[in-house]
C-alpha cells in the first residue's frame, strides 16, 4: 500500500523548522530531503529515519526497522505528533551526513533528431 500523499503534506509540515524540506516520489513511497540530502523515507505511511550516532543519542528509545524488504535498517520514528523532537532528530541526522554528490550531466547524443 502506497503512503497517502496527506500523510507525507503532515510529515514535511513537521519537519519544516529543520530546513528546506522536499519529499520525493521514489517507487510508490517517498524519499524526505532536507537542504538536498535524503535523510529519510516514507513507506506506507510511516516515517522512517536513517540512522546515525547522533540520531541514536538524540533518541535511544527509536525502534530500528526495514522500511520495505530487503532495506536496511533505519528508526521507525512512530511519534509523527511530536514537531520539536522530529524537527532536533532531522537536524541531527542530516549534520553526519554527507553532502549530495554532484550529477553528472549527460552528454548530449549525436545522430539523427526526429
Amino acid at each position: 500500500m502506497a503512503s497517502k500523499i496527506e500523510f507525507v503534506e503532515f510529515i514535511a509540515d513537521q519537519l519544516k523548522g529543520a530546513g528546506a524540506i522536499t519529499c520525493k516520489k521514489m517507487f510508490g513511497e517517498y524519499g524526505v530531503y532536507c537542504e538536498g540530502k535524503i535523510f529519510a523515507v516514507i513507506c506506507e505511511d510511516q516515517f522512517y529515519i536513517k540512522i546515525t550516532e547522533a540520531g541514536r543519542k538524540l533518541c535511544p528509545h527509536l525502534q530500528e526497522a526495514p522500511p520495505y524488504k530487503g532495506a536496511k535498517n533505519y528508526f521507525l520514528v512512530e511519534d509523527v505528533e511530536d514537531r520539536e523532537k522530529m524537527v532536533k532528530l532531522a537536524v541531527a541526522t542530516c549534520g553526519e551526513l554527507p553532502a549530495p554528490k554532484e550529477k553528472k550531466k549527460k552528454p548530449k547524443k549525436e545522430g539523427i533528431s526526429k
